[in-house]
């Protein structure tokens, strides 16, 4: 069994932000491949039938298969889902905190019975809400989906100097690919394996179809400006909290929508309550260099005026995003080729660049 290693702390809980919906700079170092970045390679994920079977099995009967209750803290960090295929990132976390690098984990998911109109927006019917989502571990069990993870992280010297001195800087996400077959509520559980055993962790229930607004794959872009360098007189504190600034700036959004492949990145890496906005920054500053003018390489900071007290920017409300970060690859018609909600590894993200540019 792979060791499981306590390292950086929180992933959190991918900043599913509420208040969303409502409303080149180098970091240093040297030039060798970091244990904890670009070298360190991504684990794959564990065979299915390392964990118990879901056939003929309720969400319940799958959990009591295991050997116990988990201690783990394992935390979501997407929030919108489809019907059909989905990614599913998640981090796993000691109850002290610290990051786990390595486990062996696999999800499983259930039909939640759906609730009465309206139910789920009156805060009177919570209880009823409860009670279907308690019914759905006595329903079939779909599964099991091992877990990948991810490694994050730039080569060195594409590193924030605001990433290295993050003591909370995550450094892997798990991801599955979870197929919804219908809109509506799932409930999810987690089954871990470690030391020749296995327990079980209830997660909070996956929603398909709640954000609809949210641009998919395949429809037209929505437009947008975005700031450039240009338009706050070189001062890059002011559209960007990366330290020290990236050049993921050089571009308006806008002036290159339709006429090249554009790779749109919303983070906030001072802000970010999910831990993972310096990592994915980084890492788009590395591809801004791997792959040159082939596409424009755009990052947009979440907040008005940098300041998390403020509304969120325009721009992330006209991509109707609840949470981050997210990455948007466009190609050069304006449609968008590949989405991604959360923390991805350098490999997921020049596969959404490279489906931007057409290779």
């Amino acid at each position: 069994m792979p060791r499981m290693r306590a390292a950086r702390h929180a992933l959190g809980s991918a900043c599913l932000l509420a208040v969303l919906f409502l409303a080149v700079g180098c970091g240093g170092g040297s030039d060798a491949e970091s244990t904890t970045g670009a070298a360190a390679r991504d684990l794959p994920a564990p065979p299915a039938s390392d964990f118990p079977s879901a056939a003929k099995r309720t969400l319940r009967q799958v959990i009591k298969a295991t050997d116990r209750h988990s201690e783990l803290i394992v935390t979501p960090a997407a929030k919108v889902f489809d019907a059909g295929p989905n990614r599913y990132p998640f981090g796993v976390f000691e109850r002290e905190g610290g990051e786990v690098e390595d486990a062996e984990v696999a999800l499983y998911y259930a039909r939640v019975p759906q609730p009465k109109p309206g139910a789920r927006s009156k805060s009177g019917n919570r209880g009823q809400i409860a009670k279907a989502q308690a019914q759905a571990l006595n329903n079939p069990a779909v599964g099991p989906f091992p877990a990948r993870v991810e490694r994050l992280g730039s080569k060195p010297h594409f590193e924030a100097r605001s990433t290295a001195e993050d003591p909370d800087a995550a450094g892997v996400v798990y991801s599955v690919n979870l197929d919804f077959p219908h809109d509506g509520e799932w409930r999810v559980a987690a089954v871990i394996r470690r030391d020749g055993e296995t327990e079980a962790k209830i997660l909070p229930s996956a929603v398909a179809g709640e954000f609809s607004r949210v641009p998919r794959v395949g429809q037209r872009a929505p437009l947008i400006h975005t700031p450039t360098a240009k338009d706050v007189g070189g001062d890059l504190s002011k559209i960007t909290t990366r330290v020290p600034p990236d050049t993921l700036n050089r571009v308006d959004y806008a002036e290159a929508l339709g006429r090249e492949p554009i790779v749109l990145l919303f983070a906030t890496p001072k802000f970010c309550q999910s831990r993972v906005c310096g990592p994915v920054v980084d890492e788009a500053q590395q591809a801004q260099s791997e792959f040159g003018d082939k596409a424009a390489f755009i990052h947009m900071e979440i907040y008005n005026d940098n300041d998390p007290a403020e509304h969120p920017r325009p721009q992330v409300r006209a991509f109707h995003l609840p949470s981050e970060p997210w990455l948007f690859a466009i190609d050069r018609r304006g449609r968008i080729s590949a989405v991604i909600e959360g923390a991805f590894g350098l490999d997921l993200l020049r596969s959404a660049v490279e489906r931007a540019i057409g290779r």
